[in-house]
């Protein structure tokens, strides 16, 4: 096959071979006799055709159940805010990995770097610090999610665009449209979690926050409310390729499991492979964008770090430190008289600061601080992270959009027309 065929039929589904081969094949009548025909999708093939109609047939893209959109919409609200919920203190413990400012980093190994803020900080306010921002914008973030991703997948493919292209055009578009609802979230999330307990005396995170709603108005009055959206382009690029390859990778993986089974019933085993599978490679690919993101959002000043919550400032520099806080600048060389003292926990001269919105300046400064190794923090629990949230969020997207299907029919056939 040549390579522009290859490239033609990347945007063409497979449907249009199959019609070219029922055209060719009712347009000869006499090139053999018509001993017998089957029935195919509306077309008569000659008997004398290779089919095998012992093999299980799949469903082309076009003709796989459609949910309505409500369904869709409910089923992945509820199936993403489980999966979020779920996996929300190995969030944090790739937050602290990604963000903390010290050097050598106090976290290092997934395994230890959890049991620590357990055993420092405890659960509920160090493994689940930012749960509650985090919750306020997942369950209407991925409402959002699925109702984008069906619309434009639906569009795409009616279209005959190949599958594969809806899939990831669907991912895409529908991040975009939900992070409108998400990245304010995912700021105040980030934060908290880099913080940890209120008064942390085991982390310095340069953030003292009393709880969400506090976070949410320190932000507003010291930053601005654009604070809320601040990191917005570095969390785009993060989540943006993310969603595209997460469904792209399970929109194929779920079909070939089909194909595999014979049935659309592939289990629930194959259900979790899938999804988590999927879930797993977009965030391990995805993890430079994840750790620029981080830093862009957490990162602050040193030289205009507020004191440690136990160590009072002078009374007449407390408002000016207080509205310098947030204060971030491009600064690859930091000098030794603008450190803090090494009781503050701060990184020592000479780490690098990652104080810029750009994404790229980012990605370039951390490769060159810390090398690939840089980019690749936190790896570990965010591929774990990404793949049992996938998992648990595509598991439940699934199993209610059947039971959403079952009441359904269970109330038209007690209310027929």
């Amino acid at each position: 096959m040549s390579l522009t065929s290859r490239i033609f039929g990347l945007f063409t589904t497979t449907e249009t071979l199959n019609s070219d081969s029922a055209s060719l094949a009712s347009s000869s009548p006499s090139s053999a006799p018509n001993v017998g025909s089957v029935s195919n999708n509306g077309f008569t093939a000659s008997s004398t055709s290779v089919i095998d109609l012992n093999q299980p047939t799949t469903m082309p893209e076009e003709d796989e159940p459609r949910p309505p959109y409500l369904n869709a919409m409910l089923a992945g609200g509820i199936g993403g805010t489980c999966g979020d919920m779920l996996m929300h203190s190995l969030d944090t413990v790739k937050t602290r990995q990604q963000g903390d400012p010290h050097f050598p980093p106090k976290y290092t190994s997934m395994g230890s770097s959890y049991a620590t803020i357990f055993r420092q900080e405890g659960f509920f306010r160090g493994l689940y610090g930012g749960v509650t921002p985090a919750f306020w914008g997942s369950f209407p973030g991925t409402v959002i999610f699925f109702g984008v991703y069906e619309f434009t997948k639906r569009r795409i493919i009616d279209a005959g665009i190949n599958p594969s292209i809806g899939y990831l055009t669907g991912g895409f578009m529908a991040d975009f449209a939900a992070s409108i609802v998400y990245v304010p979230s995912e700021v105040l999330k980030t934060r908290l979690q880099l913080q940890g307990r209120y008064n942390n005396p085991h982390f310095y995170s340069g953030y003292n926050y009393r709880s969400t709603t506090d976070a949410l108005r320190t932000i507003v009055r010291q930053e601005g409310f654009s604070a809320l959206f601040y990191g917005y382009k570095a969390t785009i690029f993060r989540d943006l390729p993310f969603s595209a390859l997460q469904f792209a990778f399970y929109e194929k993986y779920h079909k070939m499991a089909i194909d595999w089974m014979g049935t659309r019933d592939i289990g629930l085993g194959l259900e979790i492979l899938t999804a988590a599978t999927a879930g797993g490679m977009a965030g391990v690919i995805t993890c430079p964008m994840d750790v620029v993101k981080t830093r862009v959002q957490t990162q602050q000043n040193p030289e205009s770090s507020s004191p440690k919550p136990t160590e009072q400032a002078p009374r007449q520099n407390a408002s000016q430190q207080s509205l310098r806080a947030q204060a971030r600048s491009i600064s690859t060389s930091p000098s030794s008289g603008s450190m803090p003292p090494p009781s503050h926990g701060a990184p020592p001269p000479g780490t690098a600061r990652l104080d810029t919105s750009s994404f790229f300046t980012g990605l370039r400064m951390i490769y060159q601080s810390e090398g690939l190794a840089g980019w690749f923090r936190g790896v570990g629990p965010r591929g774990v992270w990404t793949s049992i949230q996938t998992g648990t969020m595509l598991v439940t997207y699934q199993y209610l959009l059947k039971q959403f299907e079952a009441w359904q029919g269970s109330d038209e056939a007690a209310n027929p027309l």
